[in-house]
């Protein structure tokens, strides 16, 4: 069965997500971490992506980011991927792969979603019992999105700029959405539509999206098609 292309639009925002192997690790040391940062940044620039959030764990990588073109993202991760795969095998004297096949992704509705998309990002090493706080955690875009860090690779979204009217109330009001934790439903719509390759939206962005694509972009209903009678 031919893989389902991906859903991508250009100036639209992914939330992106590359796993490890069999879930196994693919940073060891803080050096991969600043290693992996400076590729996305490279390759971010030359791919036309603009990154907006993003979280690297033990094993896996997410990323939300704007593509410019329909084929940045392919290209940002291709390239990041095969950069950072080349630098571990050298570094652990290793070979073989490292990712676990095509990374997986979901466009995100930039009313309402892609905050609640960040703050899922943001707050991965939390939910993972990693740290207490997200501040807690070097390897993510909290720091600069709520602290005000300095971040070369981190472009703030337009959502995020409506926060206020000056960065410090920007980064006062993007703090107080992280007073309290993502709802069940929403991380579980988050992770699906992100899995399987769908729009994670309303459903009037979601027919939109549709239309532009023609194709399907919501999971579709369980069991086979009842065959009209005659």
């Amino acid at each position: 069965m031919p893989r389902r292309a991906r859903l991508v639009v250009p100036n639209i925002p992914l939330h992106i997500i590359q796993r490890g192997n069999n879930r196994q690790a693919c940073f060891f040391s803080a050096e991969d971490h600043i290693f992996y940062l400076e590729c996305l940044l490279e390759y971010s620039k030359k791919t036309s992506c603009l990154i907006h959030g993003y979280v690297l764990m033990t094993n896996h990588v997410h990323l939300l980011l704007t593509p410019r073109e329909k084929e940045s993202a392919s290209q940002l991760m291709k390239r990041l991927g095969q950069r950072y795969v080349q630098y571990v095998n050298r570094t652990y004297q290793r070979s073989g792969t490292l990712w676990e096949g095509r990374f997986r992704s979901c466009i995100a509705q930039e009313d309402n979603y892609l905050l609640h998309c960040q703050r899922y990002i943001e707050l991965n090493p939390v939910r993972a019992g990693m740290v207490e706080y997200p501040e807690d955690y070097r390897w993510s875009s909290y720091r600069a999105n709520a602290q005000g860090d300095s971040n070369k690779l981190v472009t703030p979204h337009f959502m995020y700029q409506e926060l206020g009217l000056t960065q410090t109330e920007r980064q006062s009001n993007y703090r107080e959405l992280f007073r309290f934790n993502l709802e069940p439903g929403l991380v579980d719509e988050i992770r699906r539509a992100t899995n399987g390759n769908f729009v994670l939206g309303n459903n009037r962005f979601k027919e939109e999206i549709g239309k532009t694509l023609g194709r399907r972009v919501k999971p579709g209903k369980a069991g086979r098609p009842v065959k009209n009678k005659l």
